[in-house]
């Protein structure tokens, strides 16, 4: 296996260039096998686990919906504070900002955007509940590529943009997963769902955030500081898919059945995915379920 890895950082490393030596020896970031191991294994269990359930009854994972949406809230908040911290310790540029110009700050920069890295791996486990739910509908196209996709991105910008003008996109999501996974765990208790209202802005803001933030890439386009181009150039790329996926996605939840989502979907899904609620759990006119 060390010769395994050897081999495939090998190619990598002639491909990318050289990595920012500052991260060498962080957890999974030496080796890229183990990313694309957890991956794999995601992408099997999405696949195999709806058959595997198909003839069981749903597990009831309410008990666990609670504590894990709680702490990926705290985490997501804590990674929000520090990245604001340590742009504005490091006196970070909006408009463009490399990699090796904010002193310490880029240090501490880099140790939260590793748990960002990470936070992606735990977020695997959305999906988990809603096989384990049976909640199969909601294992969408755009859920999954969102999912898959993050964990092997952030494992490239760690090894090769792990601070600097990579700062923007994290921080604003981490603010939406503040109120996304806020949102999920309260929609896991029964007697505070009629009390959500905030689940149709959260997908705006989702939005607004991928525009931004290709807005703020765009900009370290046009006004280099040394970032590598190639990185803006895909982080470009890669939100004009979210933003075309995420459109279709709201409009076909808030917009083309506004009238039928009162009654089927009013606790639909956010990001392509909820696992605190389903549509199939109204609160109202419908007999509370034992999970």
């Amino acid at each position: 296996m060390e010769d395994f890895n050897h081999r495939v950082n090998t190619y990598i490393d002639s491909w990318m260039g050289p990595r920012d030596p500052r991260v060498r020896g962080w957890l999974l970031l030496d080796n890229y096998i183990p990313t694309v191991a957890f991956t794999v294994m995601y992408l099997l269990i999405v696949w195999m686990g709806p058959k595997y359930m198909k003839n069981r009854q749903p597990y009831s994972c309410r008990a666990l919906l609670v504590p894990y949406n709680l702490g990926l809230t705290l985490l997501s908040l804590y990674m929000f504070y520090e990245l604001v911290m340590s742009a504005y310790q490091g006196g970070y540029n909006f408009f463009c900002q490399n990699t090796h110009s904010g002193g310490e700050a880029d240090n501490r920069m880099m140790n939260v955007l590793w748990w960002y890295y990470f936070s992606k791996l735990i977020e695997f486990m959305d999906t988990f509940f809603f096989i384990l739910r049976k909640n199969n509908h909601q294992i969408s196209f755009l859920h999954v590529y969102h999912h898959a996709s993050m964990l092997n991105i952030w494992w490239f910008v760690m090894n090769w943009v792990p601070c600097g003008h990579s700062y923007f996109g994290a921080t604003f999501n981490s603010f939406i997963h503040v109120l996304m996974y806020s949102y999920y765990g309260l929609s896991a208790v029964p007697a505070i769902r009629p009390y959500l209202w905030w689940k149709k802005y959260i997908t705006q803001g989702q939005l607004v955030q991928f525009v931004l933030t290709m807005f703020q890439t765009s900009c370290a386009v046009v006004w280099p500081c040394g970032f590598p181009m190639g990185w803006l150039y895909f982080q470009i790329s890669y939100m004009i898919t979210l933003i075309l996926l995420f459109t279709n996605f709201y409009i076909k939840t808030y917009k083309r059945h506004a009238g039928s989502r009162k009654t089927d979907c009013s606790n639909g899904s956010i990001n392509g995915h909820t696992n605190g609620v389903t549509s199939n759990e109204k609160v109202k006119n419908r007999k509370p379920r034992t999970d």
